[in-house]
C-alpha cells in the first residue's frame, strides 16, 4: 500500500515537472546564417556563439525574420513547448558556417534547421579582385556536407533552405558590378532550388519574395524593403516571416 501512494506521488511529482517544462516535448527549431539571421542577438557584434548572451529572454532571438518566426509559432502554440535557436553571425560566408558547424549546429541537433546564407559569398568573391571563376560547384558540396552532417546526426531532421537576396545600390557597385553580383545570387538559388528537391528540403524563395514585392509595390522605394540593398527593414522581415511560416506550414 505504501509502495502504491509512494508511486502515485512520484508520478505527480514528474509530469508536474514535465508540465512545468516544456522544453523537454517541444521541437527544436535552429536559425542559422549571417547578420540577416543574427539580428544582433545576445549582444550581436558578429561575436561568435560562445561569446553572447544566452539567458536574456529579451534579446535572445534577436530582431529580425527569426525573431518574428519564433515569436509567432511560440505565442500561438505555447501548449507544444517549442524551443528556438538563433545562430546567425554577421559577416558570414558558408566557410565560417563549415567551422562553427559543429558547435552551432550538431550541438544543438534540431527538429526542424533552416540555413540562410550566400550574400556574404558572393560579396567577398566579387571584393576579392580575383580572376577566377566562383566555385559554384565547390560551394553546393560544401552545403551539401553540412546537410549531410546534420542529417547524419539527426534522420527525421527536417531541412528549410532560403534563398539568398539583393538589390542595385552604389555602395554595392564599389564591391563589383551588379550585373556580377545578380548572375552569382542566381545561381547560387539554382544550387539551393536542386539541393532542396534532393535533400526533400521546404525552399523558402526570398529572391523571389524581393522581386515580387518591387512588382507589386512600383512606387514603393526599393530601400524601403532593403535599406542598404542587402538587409531587411523592419517591413521586409515582416515579409520574409510570413513567407517562411507559410511555406513550412506542413511540418507541424
Amino acid at each position: 500500500m505504501k509502495k502504491a501512494i509512494l508511486f502515485i506521488l512520484l508520478s505527480l511529482i514528474i509530469n508536474n515537472a514535465i508540465a512545468q517544462d516544456p522544453v523537454k516535448k517541444g521541437k527544436r527549431f535552429l536559425y542559422i546564417g549571417d547578420s540577416i539571421t543574427d539580428g544582433n542577438w545576445g549582444g550581436g557584434d558578429a561575436k561568435p556563439s560562445s561569446e553572447r548572451n544566452h539567458w536574456d529572454q529579451n534579446h535572445i532571438f534577436g530582431s529580425g525574420y527569426m525573431y518574428l518566426c519564433a515569436a509567432y509559432f511560440m505565442g500561438t502554440f505555447p501548449e507544444q513547448g517549442y524551443v528556438f535557436y538563433n545562430r546567425g553571425i554577421s559577416g558570414n560566408a558558408l566557410d565560417d558556417l563549415e567551422k562553427r558547424w559543429k558547435d552551432d549546429a550538431l550541438e544543438i541537433n534540431p527538429d526542424i534547421l533552416s540555413i540562410l546564407i550566400g550574400t556574404n559569398d558572393i560579396a567577398r568573391y566579387l571584393s576579392s579582385g580575383t580572376d577566377k571563376d566562383f566555385d559554384l560547384t565547390g560551394w553546393d558540396m560544401k552545403y551539401r556536407k553540412l546537410l549531410d552532417l546534420s542529417t547524419a546526426k539527426n534522420p527525421n531532421l527536417k531541412i528549410v533552405i532560403c534563398t539568398p537576396f539583393a538589390y542595385e545600390t552604389e555602395n554595392l557597385n564599389k564591391q563589383g558590378p551588379w550585373n556580377s553580383r545578380q548572375k552569382l545570387l542566381g545561381e547560387c538559388s539554382k544550387i539551393i532550388e536542386k539541393i532542396a528537391l534532393d535533400y526533400s528540403a521546404i525552399l523558402v524563395p526570398f529572391d523571389k519574395l524581393y522581386s515580387d514585392l518591387l512588382v507589386r509595390y512600383p512606387n514603393v522605394p526599393a530601400g524601403y524593403w532593403l535599406w542598404d540593398g542587402i538587409h531587411p527593414t523592419a517591413a521586409a522581415h515582416k515579409r520574409m516571416a510570413d513567407m517562411w511560416i507559410e511555406k513550412t506550414a506542413g511540418l507541424f
